[in-house]
């Protein structure tokens, strides 16, 4: 099953927040000690953007004609925080030259991962993959299994640097079951705010 894919549209403002996010187990004890048990290996993302210009009635040579049908039709067919759909952030979408793991000499299946400020991730979700190469050497005896599954077709072998270039998206949901869509002049609309936070 093919995911949609959040609507770039140039109403879109600022600003855009993202917020990655961790879910940890506090315990604090009498003595002024606490116990701490982090339940994410990895973070979760949420984002919220803005559109500060929506048509309506195409009337908006600068906005995309009908971009309120686009946005609101998206939302729709989604049906509130019941659906997935993939958002591409155009500031954090690509992998280039990334190392994806070392081989053993029997495993085959490789998590995809990208990097940022020393700390690495799994991507969300692999939209492309490409330059694979095994312990330096370009090989194309690979496939892409959604989400983010990198196949080989034989073992790479013991101690074998395994690197490509990926780009991503992140599986998402909605936050919210409604959507406010403000008409503030004739045919043009406005969101004000529209969240929503990354899957597993």
């Amino acid at each position: 099953m093919t995911l949609p894919t959040f609507p770039t549209l140039p109403g879109q403002g600022w600003s855009v927040h993202k917020k990655p996010g961790f879910s940890t187990r506090v315990s604090p004890h009498s003595s002024g000690r606490e116990v701490r048990v982090g339940l994410y290996a990895h973070a979760l993302y949420e984002f919220e953007l803005t559109f500060d210009g929506l048509d309506s009635a195409g009337n908006f040579p600068g906005l995309t004609s009908n971009s309120l049908q686009t946005l609101m039709g998206f939302f729709l067919s989604l049906g509130g925080q019941f659906g997935t759909f993939l958002y591409s952030d155009p500031t954090d979408d690509v992998a280039s030259s990334q190392a994806i793991a070392t081989g053993d000499g029997s495993t085959t299946s490789f998590t995809l991962t990208r990097s940022i400020g020393g700390f690495t991730e799994p991507v969300s979700y692999a939209t492309a993959v490409s330059g694979v190469t095994v312990a330096g050497v370009s090989t194309s005896a690979w496939t892409l299994s959604a989400p983010n599954t990198i196949v080989f077709s034989s073992a790479p072998a013991n101690g074998a640097a395994i690197v490509a270039n990926v780009s991503f998206a992140f599986q998402c949901r909605m936050l919210d079951d409604q959507l406010d869509f403000e008409n503030c002049m004739s045919g043009l609309w406005s969101n004000k705010s529209i969240k929503f936070r990354q899957i597993r």
